[in-house]
């Protein structure tokens, strides 16, 4: 019971860290850059995501463009939409193997078969955090250096929005859940490996009686 309890959390944790995932990627405020201007009206917000730019206006207005050139985004940039996209996918298999690998579920067959498949979904849930937390990692330490830049306007530097925060908090829930299913399949298969089942001796002793009854058969 206790280690269904276990998977039953750990699955909690991954579908928050997947909905956090699809988020993050898909929200424009990666980084953003606040200007004021000479006067409050001309205040303005511009936010840089994986896949449009948009700008906040004091009036209320705002706008958006969409990112359609690939080759002319930096590397980052486009390591971030590659990876972050491959969490979505990796993340969302783990989702649909931890359900039928779990214990309070009637899929998967017999409970061996059971383990192998929960094992398999938090090899999804790990490799998808670590596609997740690779470019938010990545994206923060650009932010970081051009922020530091001394040669760069200030106007052209900008601050982690919260996108990156989102992305970076979602990736640590998929560790923890991926390290949890995996460690709740090691728990359950630890004794045979460190104590080897005994093989039953097979004895080959017959009773005489047997065996002069089995020699008279060839005589």
């Amino acid at each position: 019971m206790a280690s269904a309890g276990l998977q039953l959390l750990a699955f909690i944790l991954a579908v928050s860290g997947v909905s956090g995932v699809l988020a993050a990627t898909l929200l424009p405020n990666w980084k953003v850059n606040a200007d004021a201007g000479s006067n409050i009206v001309t205040a303005i917000v511009q936010v840089h995501g994986l896949w449009m730019d948009c700008t906040w206006y004091s009036t209320g207005m705002f706008s958006c463009t969409l990112k359609y050139s690939v080759l002319s985004l930096p590397v980052y940039v486009q390591t971030a939409r590659a990876t972050m996209v491959l969490a979505c996918i990796l993340s969302a298999l783990g989702i649909c193997t931890a359900i039928v690998g779990m214990k309070c579920t009637h899929l998967g067959g017999d409970a061996h078969t059971k383990s192998h498949i929960s094992f398999a979904g938090g090899v999804c849930f790990i490799t998808a955090g670590i596609s997740a937390l690779v470019p938010t990692v990545w994206y923060t330490k650009e932010i970081i250096s051009n922020f530091l830049d001394l040669t760069v306007p200030e106007s052209h530097k900008y601050e982690p929005g919260g996108a990156v925060y989102i992305g970076f908090i979602s990736a640590m829930l998929l560790l923890i859940a991926g390290i949890i299913f995996c460690i709740s399949y090691i728990k359950k298969n630890q004794e045979p490996w460190i104590y080897p089942p005994k093989q039953k001796l097979t004895s080959t002793w017959q009773p005489k009686n047997r065996l002069a009854y089995n020699l008279k058969d060839y005589v």
